[in-house]
């Protein structure tokens, strides 16, 4: 069995960062989700509306690197929730597990959010531009978080120019 789902969307309203009593980090946010294929009377594209949570390491990046209207990635799995409400009528709810996050943008589409400085992540130019983070992916050995080093900048040695004949190409 195969229970996948990945997304890409806008956060709908800023991540909700709470702690279970135990104290593991728990987030939750919806993505506005677009349609692929518009509808046939109108040409507008509908939109879902995702509800997704995240846990542990994930869920505080997510609460510390993304905001209301910011583009994210989200690779998980749909879990269905039934429980009884306070007139004891049973109810289901479906959400997304978050495993990972991505920036599904940069910090140069989002320049005028001011949530952002020149050492975040998400930035266009900066190396941690379209990283994820999972529990696994960033942690230090003490158990906190860690970047991984910034690749070095390619120098003009590294360019060579190509001397080919493209008459043979078919197009």
């Amino acid at each position: 069995m195969l229970n996948h789902i990945v997304l890409m969307g806008r956060l709908v309203r800023d991540p909700e960062l709470r702690r279970t009593q135990s104290g593991v980090p728990v987030v939750s946010f919806s993505l506005a989700v677009d349609h692929d294929i518009p509808n046939k009377e109108t040409g507008e594209r509908g939109v879902d509306f995702i509800d997704i949570v995240a846990w542990r390491q994930t869920a505080e990046f997510v609460s510390r690197f993304f905001t209301k209207g910011r583009m994210a990635v989200v690779s998980g799995r749909l879990q269905i929730r039934n429980w009884t409400d306070n007139t004891g009528n049973k109810r289901r709810a479906a959400e997304v597990v978050a495993d990972n996050v991505y920036f599904g943008d940069s910090k140069r589409d989002n320049d005028n959010s001011g949530s952002y400085n020149g050492n975040s992540y998400g930035g266009g130019n900066n190396a941690y531009s379209n990283r994820s983070y999972n529990d696994n992916s960033y942690a230090a050995p003490n158990g906190g978080y860690s970047a991984p080093a910034a690749p070095a900048a390619p120098t003009a040695s590294d360019f060579a120019m190509l001397e080919e004949d493209d008459s043979e190409l078919p197009f």
